[in-house]
């Protein structure tokens, strides 16, 4: 899906859409209490004792229309920052940008 847009100059022009995705996970050194539960509670309880950490975190699936790649990134790096989305003292983002088809 593309959106046609007029320019400053009068021109037509077609912004690609993105599939961007945004993965929101605690730091390495900060506590997972959602994971440790997972682990103890549900896991090791039901004899997966091969696993040894189980890490959670939140997966944001977003579309966006930007000129290339790099402007998606940025303007989706903004938003999450901008509205507060996710804590920078105790989560990292890590963010994936793909043309939609």
């Amino acid at each position: 899906m593309n959106s046609v847009t007029k320019n400053h100059t009068g021109e037509y022009s077609v912004n690609p859409t993105f599939s961007v995705e945004v993965v929101i996970s605690n730091k390495p050194r900060a506590r997972d209490p959602e994971g440790e539960t997972i682990i103890r509670d549900l896991m090791h309880k039901s004899g997966f004792e091969s696993v040894k950490e189980v890490r959670t975190g939140k997966l944001l699936s977003i579309k966006v229309e930007a000129t290339d790649e790099a402007d998606a990134r940025n303007k989706v790096v903004a938003m999450c920052n901008d509205l507060r989305i996710f804590n920078p003292v105790a989560h990292s983002l890590n963010v994936r940008v793909r043309p939609e088809n």
